[in-house]
């Protein structure tokens, strides 16, 4: 397989690394992939050779509805080329900041197949380390998708000590330096229902990261009175200090503000408001 087996269209968007291409491939059936081109100087460059290996190495054996899936890659002498799945509705992000929040009833929908997600992760012993909106990305027909496992990690012990992720996101333990689980992305799932509902992470402070981190480590949670009674319910069952006090997954999913707005066809339809 290689590069030129593809027909490209314009750059779907630019990371950190190189860039997103939307392709065919030229032989029939014509499938639709997303092309991501990684150059390897700037990998290199980086050090993050290690973290590009694992990511490559975790998405590749994933299989689940709502993680997007890799489907294979292969490199020449100065780009790595991942074939991932393509999102036809793109970026969750792109979505949040249009409509600069979301209903309870798409969010319950959206964190109803998080949960199922990150259950299939947490079972092949994937923490991912680093939910987030930009991290999501949208099927075809609005269904979520978990992309970016580059801060992911595959630890059968389930003990981290690397401080990683995004600062609004990080849980106590991390802040504080201290050993973490797969009960990290129960944090952020939480962190998720709230921005997904008010528009912003519920520990943003404009003075800067110190602040921001003594809000998480003290929980300094304020939920506005918008926020429905079973939708505050469920942030603070997940926004707890003490990992091991966070709400399972399974729990979550059972959770009556996620099941009073699941689909009737199936739990992991896609989540349109």
């Amino acid at each position: 397989m290689a590069s030129h087996r593809f027909r490209y269209r314009p750059p779907l968007g630019k990371g950190k690394f190189g860039r997103v291409y939307m392709v065919r491939t030229k032989c029939e059936p014509h499938y639709i992939l997303a092309l991501k081109c990684l150059y390897k100087s700037e990998i290199v460059q980086s050090r993050v050779e290690k973290q590009i290996r694992r990511e490559i190495e975790i998405q590749q054996n994933l299989r689940h509805p709502h993680v997007l899936r890799l489907y294979g890659y292969f490199h020449d002498e100065k780009r790595i080329f991942l074939m991932l799945e393509f999102a036809g509705k793109g970026e969750l992000y792109r979505q949040l900041t249009k409509y600069g929040c979301f209903t309870e009833k798409r969010s319950s929908r959206y964190i109803d197949q998080m949960a199922d997600a990150l259950s299939y992760l947490h079972s092949k012993h994937v923490i991912h380390r680093d939910i987030k909106p930009e991290n999501l990305l949208l099927g075809i027909n609005g269904e979520l998708k978990i992309a970016d496992f580059g801060w992911s990690v595959h630890a059968p012990g389930n003990r981290r000590k690397t401080l990683c992720g995004t600062l609004d996101y990080l849980p106590p333990e991390m802040v504080e330096g201290r050993d973490h689980s797969e009960k990290v992305d129960h944090w952020a799932l939480g962190v998720l229902t709230y921005e997904f509902i008010c528009g912003s992470p519920p520990f943003e402070d404009l003075n800067g990261h110190k602040a921001t981190y003594k809000r998480i480590a003290s929980v300094d949670l304020k939920i506005p009175s918008k926020v429905s009674a079973e939708a505050r319910d469920l942030i603070v069952k997940l926004l707890q200090y003490d990992p091991e006090r966070r709400l399972p997954l399974s729990d979550v999913r059972r959770h009556p503000w996620i099941v009073k707005y699941r689909s009737k066809v199936s739990s992991t339809s896609g989540a349109h408001a």
